[in-house]
């Protein structure tokens, strides 16, 4: 799925009167490309690449494709067309394709972290991503290997600590599960108790918002003692990254979502290498 649109909005973002540069100093003609690795980890944004060359008038060429692991030097894409498009596409695609990249790549090896310590836990992003850009973030992470979790406010029911400053978990739970039978209904507690709360009102996730691994592991055994446990799904959140995952070793956990993927992320080195005649222009 090709987010059209928006992509269009990308380019006429880095150039809304053209490229005064490229058309002040190079003639009109044709050129090739090539766009390299310069690291190990997952590629993405291939596809948003192929689309924003040929609204430029360039044909680009895969030569991986999204969700291959790539290693420094290995070429991705080949390009060749009109110097001019190639050169105004050119960041507008690195751009992307660098985000893109970075985020999953650090869901993969995220995902590998978290299957060592909590084997059959999935890790999740967030709606934490910026603003134009959560469509690429979060099909970044399903390229990683990661769940998207929610795309929006409408796509599921989350239940969220303000909500329930105003209305109590059973009475919240029972007015979401009246509007539909259709929806999944999550809720974020902060205690043990309140997590048993809401498996009884019929949640079908408990997100465990910002527990260490100690009170975790206590909110498991109540919902054991209860009956409880099999009834939902456990979702731990709060700030968990790479760096601390680990400290939850042992708990049975279904899924960590983390803000971390989309918020921090780190751009993936690519370059755009144009080719012209016998000179290579490093760009």
């Amino acid at each position: 799925m090709i987010q059209h649109e928006s992509l269009r909005r990308f380019l006429a973002e880095d150039a809304p009167y053209g490229d005064i540069t490229t058309g002040s100093i190079i003639p009109d003609g044709e050129g090739r490309g090539i766009i390299l690795s310069r690291e190990t980890g997952i590629i993405a944004g291939i596809e948003e690449a192929i689309f924003l060359f040929a609204e430029c008038g360039v044909e680009a060429r895969a030569l991986a494709r999204d969700g291959d692991w790539i290693d420094p030097g290995q070429q991705i894409l080949d390009i060749s067309g009109p110097i001019h498009g190639i050169l105004l596409a050119e960041r507008t695609v690195l751009n992307l394709m660098g985000r893109m990249s970075g985020i999953a790549t650090a869901t993969r090896r995220f995902s590998a972290l978290i299957d060592s310590v909590m084997p059959g836990a999935r890790i999740a992003g967030t709606r934490k991503t910026a603003p134009g850009l959560r469509f690429f973030d979060k099909k970044a992470i399903i390229l990683g290997g990661g769940d998207p979790h929610r795309n929006s406010l409408s796509d599921a029911v989350l239940i969220k600590d303000n909500h329930l400053a105003i209305v109590g978990i059973e009475e919240a739970v029972r007015r979401a599960r009246g509007v539909s039978q259709y929806r999944v209904i999550e809720v974020e507690v902060e205690t043990p108790e309140d997590a048993c709360t809401a498996a009884a009102a019929g949640a079908d996730i408990i997100m465990l918002d910002n527990m260490d691994p100690e009170t975790v592991m206590m909110t498991i055994r109540l919902l054991k003692d209860g009956g409880l446990r099999e009834r939902v799904k456990l979702e731990i959140s709060g700030s968990i990254t790479p760096a601390n995952a680990g400290s939850y070793v042992g708990c049975e956990i279904d899924l960590i979502s983390s803000g971390w993927l989309t918020h921090s992320v780190k751009n993936f080195d690519l370059s755009l290498d144009m080719r012209m005649a016998l000179r290579t222009i490093k760009i």
